[in-house]
């Protein structure tokens, strides 16, 4: 299985980018380096988030998908008239979306995927998952639900008024905000827990040892502590004597200081 993920790995990291762009986009430039660097990952798609508006025209020459023409795209905040001036473009169904970040992670092995999965449930990608195919492909989908859809024209001709365009994108904005604070959420946390991984995997902890460590002390600390232990047989036996002149605790006609610090020792 280790042979068949480092033959995945190398043939994944050495074809070219089939996306879109091109490449991998600037706030999540980081971690995809950060992911294949490491020795049981490496990712095989990702998308920092983006906010687009596409027309539904099949017949159109521009870039499509899913016959869906891209009227407009950004991977990061935009402004109203940006989208105002796309929709002059629109002869379809437009619609205005915000997509979260996204990334697809091969992993080594489950107990990786799952390392990985619980690393961005707690950072706010809470619609993320595992899926394992039949080649024994381990994968783990980083996914938000914080998205955006709303159509904003038909047959080219725009359904809503300008000062709503201005609203959905200060709605779209806030939740690209938001996105990045997740980003940076997941990449500290990412460091963390992979970081605590590679000291577990490199220092295999001794129970014994361990335990003879956490007990060491300086010289000084023992002396001390000698110390304490010859004043607490004393008072026990010291005790021990008092208690067969008398039963009682209280009445003791001869108080005095040093019992009352028996007493007090009872709760130290």
């Amino acid at each position: 299985m280790e042979d068949a993920f480092s033959r995945w790995k190398k043939r994944s990291l050495d074809k070219s980018d089939l996306s879109r762009k091109g490449s991998v986009d600037e706030d999540i430039a980081h971690i995809v380096s950060f992911l294949n660097d490491s020795d049981s990952y490496f990712t095989t798609s990702s998308c920092s988030g983006r906010i687009t508006l596409m027309d539904g025209v099949p017949e159109s020459t521009n870039i499509q998908k899913h016959n869906c023409v891209w009227l407009f795209v950004s991977h990061q905040k935009c402004e109203s008239d940006d989208l105002i001036s796309a929709l002059v473009r629109s002869s379809g169904d437009a619609v205005l979306k915000f997509e979260p970040f996204v990334l697809h992670i091969q992993c080594r092995s489950l107990q990786d995927a799952q390392l990985m999965h619980s690393v961005a449930v707690n950072s706010g990608f809470r619609n993320s998952g595992l899926t394992v195919g039949k080649a024994g492909r381990i994968i783990t989908a980083v996914r938000s639900t914080h998205g955006l859809e709303v159509p904003l024209s038909h047959q080219g001709r725009l359904l809503v008024a300008p000062e709503y365009i201005h609203f959905l994108v200060q709605i779209a904005n806030q939740k690209m905000e938001e996105n990045l604070r997740r980003i940076q959420r997941f990449y500290q946390n990412l460091q963390a827990a992979l970081c605590a991984e590679q000291l577990q995997k490199l220092h295999i902890p001794d129970t014994q040892s361990s335990q003879e460590l956490q007990n060491q002390d300086t010289p000084q600390s023992l002396e001390s502590e000698e110390k304490r232990s010859k004043k607490s047989v004393y008072k026990r036996r010291r005790k021990r004597g008092q208690q067969q002149q008398t039963d009682c605790c209280h009445g003791d006609t001869d108080s005095s200081p040093l019992e009352l610090e028996d007493c007090l020792d009872l709760f130290t």
